[in-house]
């Protein structure tokens, strides 16, 4: 009762204000997420808009952003798709998208960076400062305590063997195979980490239960109208540049025409993220002012190593920061690309 009279009061008030008119269904949400009515007016006149959610353990961390787009969501889902795209953009060291029958050419252009190389010199089962699970961790400081450069080829080619690996085996046994880091010294089992993340999805508008399956239970899940695909990409969040390998859910459920989500599951990160899902949901505006476009409202949720204790608490405050400034400009980002480019093809 309590949601329903904020968003009836919401409503009101956009509507003595001018403001565009949003849908009753984000109203509930932007309600629940404790955006504030300025807020809630900078999304609806296309503002980007980013809050951090006081959700979870100390360990994990989420942040909601909405923009609305005056462009076609299948303009932005073709975007999406096209993962090169980012390439030489802000924080892309690189990027590169991994086929079904993908090869060490595929991941080439993957690299350590020279910081990590040396680090895996002394790396070790519960003290390591690279996300490694312990077969890794002994492969690697083999392959590194050798003389240079032959230590950094070394190293580079087992890290790109280890990313298709690391795929091959996902795409067989899903998240189970996604193992346990071992690089400190509490272990932390992935597949029970992304089980509670895909949960706190559900909050977001229309976020299908077909897709959650499918997020959960991959490869035995079935999601026929899913364009699933695999990318690597390697990061820089302003401090540690991090590689991570994601697997990625493009889904338009068939019997909506208003809704389409983009779902990013992280697979492996070298640093800070256990565990990553990036949910997106385009929103077809309905609104009776007749303008035309869409909402995209996103979920970025981690859990992540070092964000507990005096000095975690401090660098949970810094990658909180990071997080809702780039989810900010990554949404203003997307709104411009969506409303400069030519009328896309349904996909």
């Amino acid at each position: 009762m309590m949601i329903r009279r904020l968003t009836m009061a919401a409503a009101f008030t956009f509507a003595a204000l001018g403001q565009p008119a949003e849908p009753e269904k984000l109203s509930t949400l932007f309600a629940q997420v404790g955006l504030t009515a300025e807020q809630r007016a900078d999304v609806n006149n296309g503002r980007p808009v980013a809050k951090v959610l006081s959700w979870g353990k100390p360990s994990e961390m989420y942040v909601f952003g909405a923009v609305h787009i005056d462009g076609s969501p299948a303009a932005y889902l073709t975007t999406t798709r096209h993962v090169s795209r980012l390439a030489g953009s802000e924080g892309y060291l690189g990027i590169g998208e991994l086929p079904e029958a993908a090869t060490e050419a595929d991941v080439a252009a993957l690299t350590l960076d020279p910081d990590d190389i040396k680090a895996l010199q002394s790396c070790r089962e519960g003290s390591c400062d690279i996300q490694l699970p312990t077969a890794a961790i002994q492969a690697f400081h083999d392959a590194v305590n050798r003389p240079p450069p032959d230590a950094a080829n070394q190293a580079n080619g087992l890290a790109r063997r280890m990313v298709l690996a690391l795929v091959a085996e996902y795409r067989r046994g899903g998240n189970e195979a996604l193992g346990v880091y071992r690089d400190k010294q509490t272990p932390a089992r992935v597949a029970d980490e992304f089980d509670a993340m895909v949960s706190r999805s559900a909050a977001l508008p229309e976020v299908l239960p077909e897709l959650r399956r499918y997020l959960l239970h991959y490869p035995n899940a079935d999601l026929p109208a899913a364009d699933s695909f695999f990318y690597w990409e390697k990061v820089a969040f302003g401090m540690k540049p991090t590689i991570r390998v994601n697997h990625a859910v493009i889904y338009r459920a068939p019997a909506r025409d208003d809704i389409s989500v983009v779902a990013v599951k992280q697979l492996y990160a070298s640093h800070y993220f256990h565990t990553a899902l990036d949910v997106s949901v385009c929103f077809a505006d309905a609104a009776t002012s007749g303008r035309q476009g869409f909402y995209l409202i996103t979920l970025k949720g981690s859990e992540q190593d070092g964000l507990t204790g005096v000095k975690g608490s401090l660098l949970r405050k810094i990658v909180i920061d990071k997080t809702r400034s780039s989810l900010e400009k990554a949404l203003a980002s997307i709104k411009q690309t969506v409303e400069h480019a030519a009328p896309a093809p349904v996909l």
